[in-house]
C-alpha cells in the first residue's frame, strides 16, 4: 500500500472519529461538567450561606446567653431580696414575741408581787391580833376581829 493511500484512510477515520466524538461523546461530557460546575458553585453559595447562618446563629446564641445571665442574675438578686425580707419579718416577729412574753412575765411578777403583799397582809394583820390578844389577854369578838383586820388590810 502507498503511504499516501494509508494516511489519507487515516487523516478519514481521524476526521470521522472526532465527528462522531464532538457529535455523540462530546455533548454529554459537557453537559456533565456543566452540571458539575453548577453543583460545585451551588455547594459553595450554600456554604458561603451556611456560614452567614452559623454567624448569625452565634450572635442569636451569645444574646440569649447574655439574656439568660441576666434574667439568672435578676432571679437571684430578687431571690436574695425576698430571703432578706423574710429574715427581717422573722425578726420582727421575733421581737414581737417578746415583747409580749416579756409583758406577759412583767404581768406575772405584778400579780405575784400582789399576792405576796395580800399574804404578808393577812400574815401581818394576825400576828398583830395575835400580838394585841396576848397584850390584852382577854378575848376578842370574832366580828370585831375581822373588821380590824380588814382595817389594817386597808392600811398597809
Amino acid at each position: 500500500m502507498n503511504i499516501n493511500a494509508s494516511l489519507f484512510i487515516q487523516m478519514l477515520v481521524f476526521f470521522i472519529g472526532a465527528l462522531i466524538t464532538m457529535k455523540y461523546i462530546w455533548p454529554p461530557l459537557i453537559r456533565a461538567i456543566e452540571e458539575r460546575q453548577k453543583k460545585i458553585s451551588d455547594g459553595l453559595i450554600a456554604a458561603t450561606r451556611g456560614e452567614k447562618a452559623l454567624a448569625v446563629a452565634n450572635e442569636q446564641g451569645k444574646a440569649i446567653e447574655a439574656d439568660a445571665r441576666s434574667r439568672a442574675s435578676t432571679i437571684v438578686a430578687d431571690g436574695e431580696k425576698r430571703a432578706q425580707t423574710i429574715v427581717e419579718e422573722a425578726k420582727a416577729q421575733a421581737q414581737v414575741e417578746a415583747d409580749r412574753i416579756l409583758e406577759t412575765a412583767r404581768q406575772e411578777a405584778a400579780q405575784e408581787v400582789q399576792r405576796a403583799r395580800e399574804a404578808l397582809r393577812k400574815d401581818v394583820a394576825e400576828l398583830a391580833v395575835a400580838g394585841a390578844e396576848q397584850i390584852l389577854a382577854r378575848e376578842v369578838d370574832k366580828s370585831v376581829h375581822a373588821q380590824m383586820l380588814e382595817q389594817l388590810k386597808a392600811k398597809l
